[in-house]
C-alpha cells in the first residue's frame, strides 16, 4: 500500500478551533481536514440538523412533478411506482409508494426483472403499465438515459416523472419532469444525492403542499440512510444530514422490513457500516437470486411477524448468492492465471453461464485481488452483459465512453458502471478498454493508497479521544473513518495468526523511545487478511503500522484497539 499523509492545517488554525472548541490539537487537525473551520460549522457537523436541509424546489423541475403527482390524485388516476432492483431502487420505491399510499390509494410498484428486463425502464414494464390502465409512472434511480422508453410510453398516453442521480447523457427524455440534480443546467445546492435521496426531496415538496413538514417525514428516513450507505455516495452535506437522522430511526424505530433483517444481531447500535455489510447485502440478494420486487414487499410491510417471514426468504437467497459470489470469483481467478493476464492495466473476464446478479460483486472482489479497473462479463439473451468496478481516482465511466463505439449501451458513475454490449465486440472491446486505461491511467493508482489523517504517538489514544471521534460518525465517503500513523512499535511478544488458516494478526503492541524509562502504554490490534506478515513483527523487530481505533468487546468488557491497515 502506497501511505498518504494527509497536509496538516496551518498551525494558528489548528490552535484556534481547538481553543473554539475546547477539544485537543488531533482532534482540531481532524476537523480541519474535513473542511471544519468554526464553532458554527462544527456545530452543524457534530449536530446534524433537519433545518439544514435545501428547499426541494430549488430542483429544476420540482414544480412540474408536484404539479403532475397532484393532478393524478385530483384525477383518480393510476400511479406506477417504477425503480432498479438494487439498494437504491429498491428502498426508493419502498420510500415512494408508502408515502403516496397515505395520502392516495391508486398506486402500484413495478421492479424490473433483472434477467428478462435488465436494469432501468424497460418496454415491458410501460407494456405493464398500458394493461393495468396506468397513465404516469414515477421512475427512481433509473431513467435519465431511457429516452426511446420515455417516447414509447408517451406514444400511450403514459406520462414519466423521472427521479434519477446518474449522469445524463447528451439528450434528456422527454418526461413531464426529469429530477436529477447532476443535470448541468440544475442549480440544486448538491449534485451527490443517490436514487432514494432524490425520492425523498420529491416526497418533502409534496409534503409541504399538504401542511406536513419534516417532522412527518423522520419516519422514511431509515430507507434513506440504507440508500445512501449502499450506494456508496458521499456522507458529506445533506447527504450527512439524511443519513445522520436515518441511523437514528434505524436504531430506535425501525419499520418492521429492517427490524426483521437486524433483530438477530447481537448490536446494541448499529452503525451505517452494519447497515451496508448487513442490511443492504440482504436487500441486493432479493433482485439478484430471485426479483427485487420481494425487497419492496419486505421494506413496506407493515406487520412484523409477516416481515420476520419475508426476511428469512430473503436471507436464504443472501446465502445462495454468498456461495455463488465464491465460486464465480475462483473461475475468474483461475481465468485470468491461464490467459496470464496479471500484468494487464486492466482485469476483463468472461464466461457464458455466471450469474448475472453477482457479477458486480465478483468484480469488487476482482478489483481488491488485482487493483486494476475491472469488468466481469456473462451472457443476457443475446448479447453480453458486464459490471465494471474502479480503482480509486480513476474515472471508468469516462474510460467506457472512450469505448462506445464497442458498446450497445453503458451506464453508471465514477467508480461502478454497467454496460452490454454484441458477442462479436467483445474482443474489439476487451483490446480497446485496455489500450484506454493504459493511455490514461497514473501508474501510482495502480497501488492501493491509504490516506493517514495524522501520525499520533499512542498515548494520544484515550477513551475521550475515541469517544469524540465515534461523533465523527456517519462514516463513508468525503468523511472516512480517521485513519493514523504510529512508528517505533513494538510487538510484545505474543503476535500471532489467528482465524481460519491463520489468515489475520493478532498483536499487542508498546511504542519504544529512546527517552521511555519503565513501561509504555500498551493497545491490542487486529490486522483482517494480513497474517502473511507476522514475520514483520517477530522477535520485537520495530515496525509502523497505520490503523483505524474500535472497540472490541470480549466477554463482557470493552477495550479500544489499533484495526490494521498495513504496517511496515
Amino acid at each position: 500500500m502506497r501511505w498518504t499523509l494527509k497536509p496538516k492545517p496551518e498551525i494558528a488554525k489548528i490552535k484556534e478551533l481547538a481553543q473554539q472548541l475546547n477539544v485537543d490539537t488531533f482532534i482540531a487537525t481532524l476537523l480541519l481536514q474535513r473542511g471544519i473551520e468554526t464553532f458554527d460549522d462544527a456545530k452543524r457537523f457534530f449536530r446534524p440538523s433537519l433545518n439544514d436541509l435545501h428547499d426541494p424546489f430549488l430542483m429544476k423541475n420540482m414544480d412540474k412533478a408536484v404539479s403532475r403527482i397532484e393532478a393524478a390524485i385530483t384525477n383518480n388516476e393510476n400511479i406506477l411506482v417504477y425503480g432498479d432492483y438494487d439498494v437504491d431502487g429498491t428502498t426508493a420505491v419502498s420510500l415512494m409508494s408508502s408515502y403516496l399510499l397515505s395520502i392516495y390509494p391508486n398506486v402500484a410498484t413495478y421492479i424490473p426483472d433483472r434477467y428478462n428486463e435488465g436494469y432501468g425502464v424497460s418496454y415491458q414494464g410501460i407494456d405493464f403499465a398500458e394493461d393495468n390502465d396506468f397513465s404516469l409512472i414515477v421512475a427512481l434511480d433509473c431513467g435519465i438515459k431511457a429516452i426511446d422508453k420515455v417516447a414509447y410510453a408517451s406514444e400511450k398516453g403514459i406520462d414519466f416523472v423521472i427521479c434519477d442521480h446518474h449522469r445524463p447523457g447528451d439528450e434528456i427524455p422527454q418526461a413531464i419532469a426529469v429530477l436529477d440534480p447532476k443535470q448541468t443546467d440544475c442549480h440544486y445546492p448538491y449534485d451527490e444525492l443517490c436514487g432514494c435521496g432524490v425520492g425523498f426531496k420529491l416526497i418533502q415538496a409534496l409534503a409541504s403542499g399538504r401542511g406536513q413538514t419534516i417532522n412527518d417525514l423522520i419516519p422514511y428516513l431509515d430507507l434513506v440512510a440504507t440508500a445512501i450507505g449502499a450506494d456508496i455516495v458521499p456522507i458529506t452535506g445533506e447527504n450527512r444530514v439524511l443519513a445522520y437522522h436515518g441511523m437514528k430511526v434505524i436504531n430506535n424505530n425501525p419499520r418492521p422490513g429492517i427490524k426483521a433483517i437486524t433483530h438477530q444481531l447481537n448490536k446494541k447500535k448499529l452503525t451505517i457500516t452494519d447497515v451496508v455489510f448487513i442490511v443492504a447485502p440482504r436487500i441486493n440478494a432479493a433482485g439478484r437470486m430471485k426479483h427485487g420486487q420481494h425487497a419492496v414487499n419486505l421494506l413496506t410491510e407493515k406487520d412484523l411477524n409477516v416481515a420476520i417471514g419475508f426476511a428469512s426468504e430473503i436471507e436464504d437467497f443472501n446465502s445462495d448468492r454468498r456461495d455463488l459470489d465464491k465460486q464465480i470469483t475462483e473461475e475468474a481467478l483461475e481465468q485470468i492465471h491461464a490467459n496470464n493476464e496479471q500484468e494487464r492495466y486492466t482485469t476483463v473476464v468472461y464466461k457464458n453461464d455466471w450469474h448475472k446478479g453477482v457479477i458486480g460483486i465478483v468484480a469488487s472482489r476482482l478489483t481488491e485481488t488485482y487493483y486494476r479497473p475491472t469488468l466481469v462479463f456473462t451472457k443476457s439473451g443475446e448479447k453480453l452483459a458486464a459490471s465494471a468496478r474502479s480503482v480509486k481516482g480513476f474515472d471508468v465511466y469516462n474510460a467506457l465512453d472512450a469505448c462506445r463505439d464497442h458498446i450497445e449501451q453503458f451506464g453508471g458513475h465514477k467508480y461502478a458502471a454497467g454496460l452490454t454490449l454484441k458477442e462479436e465486440q467483445y474482443e474489439a472491446f476487451k483490446q480497446k478498454f485496455e489500450e484506454v486505461v493504459d493511455s490514461t491511467i497514473d501508474r501510482k493508482l495502480l497501488t492501493p493508497e491509504v490516506l493517514v489523517d495524522a501520525e499520533i504517538d499512542l498515548d494520544v489514544i484515550t477513551p475521550k479521544f475515541y469517544r469524540i471521534i465515534k461523533q465523527f460518525a456517519p462514516f463513508g465517503p468525503g468523511n472516512m473513518t480517521p485513519v493514523f500513523m504510529t512508528q517505533n512499535l513494538m510487538d510484545t511478544g505474543y503476535g500471532k495468526g489467528v482465524g481460519a488458516d491463520e489468515a489475520h494478526l493478532k498483536i499487542t503492541v508498546t511504542q519504544s523511545f529512546e527517552s521511555t524509562i519503565g513501561d509504555s502504554k500498551s493497545i491490542a490490534g487486529i490486522g483482517f487478511n494480513m497474517g502473511d506478515k507476522i514475520e514483520l513483527i517477530k522477535n520485537k523487530k520495530p515496525f509502523s503500522a497505520v490503523y483505524s481505533i474500535d472497540e472490541n468487546e470480549w466477554n463482557g468488557n470493552v477495550s479500544l484497539q489499533l484495526k490494521l491497515r498495513d504496517i511496515r
